[in-house]
């Protein structure tokens, strides 16, 4: 008669069951760039108030400040930050740093700082190449090299690249599109680098979500593809009448972020009412 038998090599006990789910960060420790509005504060106010003590990182310290004051005021939890940017190798090493300084420990990094951009391929200048390939996708190479040494020595370890549904239907610019298929294909090289261990790297796409960013593609400027730009091509989705918010990004990142999501690794998450099916 065969017996059932437990894999020695499994993590994870069989009766999980998360206990608090209003506190499902509780006693974590998460840095969050690009933090100071839109997308990255949403999340970094979510992790704070679900009880995380909260790094965050933007290049402006003016609306860096006035990010961490106003969810301090909010939520009354333990948020701090620097200026930083994540283009720079040396500047994602301070960043580890001075978190380590902050709450002597890391458990959650989300790679959120990011430049977007509409340009077609054949108006696109080699300044605006370098721009995005700069914050989309080295910042996030950095970043992910910095987490991964310090999560492998403590076996421990989550990362969530915040990508784009261009990543994976290539509508808006051609840079930008290629640093977000380059961030997807990144997440999963970090989760096989990391397997058997207890590190993950997920990612989340979002699809169309209002914020300034989003508000500035649209206001004023050149909208055709005959003006070098992809806005024509972008709003024959669904995208206007059908979108996610800010929140639902946060939602999907705290997902990834918490135990709920522990065997969960190498996967991109699209949050964008199947808008891009």
């Amino acid at each position: 008669m065969s017996e059932h038998r437990i894999d020695e090599t499994c993590r994870y006990e069989e009766d999980f069951t998360i206990r608090n789910f209003n506190k499902m960060m509780d006693g974590k420790v998460v840095i969050v760039t690009g933090a100071s509005y839109g997308m990255g504060k949403k999340m970094a106010q979510l992790m704070v108030e679900q009880g995380a003590k909260v790094f965050v990182t933007a290049r402006g310290k003016e609306k860096l400040d006035a990010a961490i004051a106003d969810i301090k005021e909010k939520t009354g939890g333990d948020i701090t930050g620097i200026t930083a940017d994540s283009s720079r190798p040396e500047e994602c090493k301070k960043v580890f740093e001075k978190a380590l300084e902050a709450y002597g420990d890391i458990d959650v990094l989300i790679n959120n700082a990011g430049k977007g951009e509409l340009i077609t391929i054949d108006a696109v200048s080699d300044e605006v190449i370098d721009q995005v390939v700069d914050t989309n996708m080295k910042g996030p190479l950095y970043l992910c090299r910095e987490a991964v040494r310090y999560f492998l020595k403590k076996d421990s370890g989550n990362i969530i690249n915040i990508s784009s549904v261009n990543g994976i239907r290539p509508m808006c610019g051609a840079a930008y599109c290629a640093t977000k298929g380059g961030l997807n294909t990144l997440t999963k090289n970090v989760a096989i680098r990391c397997t058997g261990t207890g590190v993950r790297c997920n990612a989340v796409a979002p699809g169309h979500t209002p914020s300034p960013t989003a508000y500035a593609h649209d206001d004023g400027g050149p909208q055709t593809l005959a003006e070098g730009v992809m806005n024509e091509v972008r709003n024959t989705r669904t995208v206007r009448s059908v979108h996610p918010w800010e929140i639902d990004q946060a939602y999907a990142v705290l997902f990834l972020a918490s135990d709920m999501s522990r065997c969960i690794n190498g996967e991109v998450l699209s949050v964008d009412c199947g808008c891009y099916l």
